[in-house]
């Protein structure tokens, strides 16, 4: 197939080379000539699970026009916050209605953030498909180098109505990915809304204080971080289950992504993240301007909060730690995936049901 990477950040560089090596055309794309210039000079170097050496890609391109001509998929490895950005773009640059679009990850509400701003740049929507998390644990510690710590095993993937061909596609690349039913499965499957905001918010001082000179998922899961993860946990899998979901606690999520030990016990998140290979030399943010709190609090707990109010479920914990992680930001919870950006404003459970499985 004949790719479109979106994102020359740590994950857009790894899909980069795992499609390559897998025998796909691919062209890497990133708004920002600067961060492409290393790449285009050197070659993407790599270390980690996939294996190590260097890798130069069918294209690099800051040319978004020059970038979809002839391309049968877009892979959006990019921030989730620049979804609504990336849809615009791709509508203006003439993507097809018909060629699909996966969101590595979508993470909470993506896709339909994804569809709605797509619609209201006004162009159709294309075939539009979310994986629940990224596919890789990676850092890019150098401009033109990227360490691949882990690769998801097991990965839930959805698709709006429509979107078949997308999932299609998204199976094709990936093929450890399943069909989980709809993109609300997928959503409330987010790993990193579970796993970074209890941390940062409860290590705040800590993180402005060293600027980030701890290990998160080690030092950073105290036993109180644990349990106000748990706790957030429980109210993830309660929204869930008012949509019809009977999700597993995000301990299990991981072993089947593959992110903690195949025996790590689920009831027991501090022993699990903290021993897990991929994640445990993994650093603190080292500001609050850091993804873990942009990303993850606005691009997930507020998406959250918001399926919660149509699932008619209390989550306090949740909407405690959006409170306070949004203060110590400085940001207003509407800066976020809000209702209003997802389209689903005003939808009961029932009509959100139907907007996300196609029934009548």
């Amino acid at each position: 197939m004949k790719i479109l990477v979106i994102g020359a950040g740590a994950g857009g560089a790894a899909a980069t080379i795992e499609l390559s090596l897998a025998g796909h055309d691919v062209t890497l794309w990133n708004r920002s000539p600067q961060t492409l210039e290393p790449f285009k000079t050197n070659g993407i170097a790599y270390d980690g699970v996939l294996g190590e050496g260097v890798l130069r890609p069918a294209g690099i391109t800051a040319s978004l026009r020059d970038a979809v001509r002839g391309a049968d998929a877009a892979l959006v490895t990019l921030p989730t916050f620049s979804h609504g950005v990336v849809a615009q773009a791709l509508a203006g640059a003439g993507w097809s209605s018909i060629t699909p679009v996966i969101l590595n990850p979508g993470h909470t509400g993506g896709a339909l953030e994804f569809h709605e701003a797509y619609r209201r740049a006004g162009a159709t929507p294309p075939p539009i498909a979310e994986f629940s998390t990224l596919t890789y644990v990676a850092r890019k510690y150098q401009p033109d180098h990227v360490t691949v710590s882990g690769r998801a095993g097991s990965i839930r993937a959805a698709a709006l109505p429509g979107g078949a061909a997308a999932l299609a596609a998204a199976r094709q690349l990936y093929p450890t990915a399943y069909d989980t039913g709809d993109v609300l499965a997928s959503d409330l499957s987010n790993v990193n809304m579970v796993l970074h905001p209890p941390g940062a918010v409860l290590a705040a001082a800590w993180v402005e204080a060293t600027h980030g000179d701890f290990t998160f998922y080690v030092e950073g899961m105290t036993p109180g971080v644990v349990r106000v993860m748990a706790a957030l946990d429980n109210e993830r899998r309660a929204v869930a289950a008012a949509f019809g979901h009977d999700l597993p606690t995000v301990i299990e999520e991981m072993r089947a992504i593959g992110t903690v030990s195949a025996d790590a016990a689920a009831d027991d998140y501090r022993a699990a993240i903290s021993d897990g290979e991929a994640n445990r030399r993994i650093k603190a943010p080292d500001t609050l301007t850091h993804r873990y709190y942009v990303e993850d609090f606005g691009y997930g707990l507020t998406p959250f909060l918001a399926l919660a109010t149509i699932a008619n479920v209390q989550t306090p914990v949740a909407a405690a730690l959006s409170l306070l992680g949004d203060a110590a930001c400085g940001v207003t919870p509407d800066a976020g995936r809000t209702a209003e950006r997802m389209g689903i404003a005003g939808l009961s459970r029932d009509e959100l049901m139907r907007r996300v499985r196609g029934a009548s």
